[in-house]
């Protein structure tokens, strides 16, 4: 078992930034992805950023790229996830996840994982 503790949700304005953190209680290993995902209300779940724990490699949604920046704290077994530039409809409850990919999947597929506790992002115009 993998817990993954999130912090750093919050409410700002269009145009501001956060920084949100999760950190796990273990290493999950070199062939696990590690990434975030949100949910808005009546939307479904949908992958903001991956990294290949391994050899980190990144993998961006379009909607975020150039604004979004994920990074990770080996020493830590700590995630974050560096939100610029936060538009309305980056609104949602963000959740980051150690999982391991669908073969053959997408980066957000998720054959098997752990996701930590959402937090909530709310950013008004």
């Amino acid at each position: 078992q993998v817990q993954l503790v999130v912090s750093g949700g919050g409410s700002v304005q269009a145009g501001e930034s956060l920084r949100l953190s999760c950190a796990a209680s273990r290493y999950t290993g070199s062939n696990y992805y590690r990434g975030w995902f949100r949910q808005a209300p009546g939307k479904e779940r949908e992958g903001v950023v991956a990294i290949a724990t391994g050899g980190g490699t990144t993998y961006y949604a379009d909607s975020v790229k150039g604004r979004f920046t994920i990074s990770q704290d080996d020493a830590k077994n700590t995630l974050y996830l560096q939100m610029n530039s936060l538009k309305p409809e980056d609104t949602a409850m963000y959740y980051c996840a150690a999982y391991r990919p669908k073969y053959g999947g997408s980066w957000f597929s998720v054959a098997f994982g752990y996701f930590g506790q959402g937090t909530q992002v709310t950013v008004s115009s």
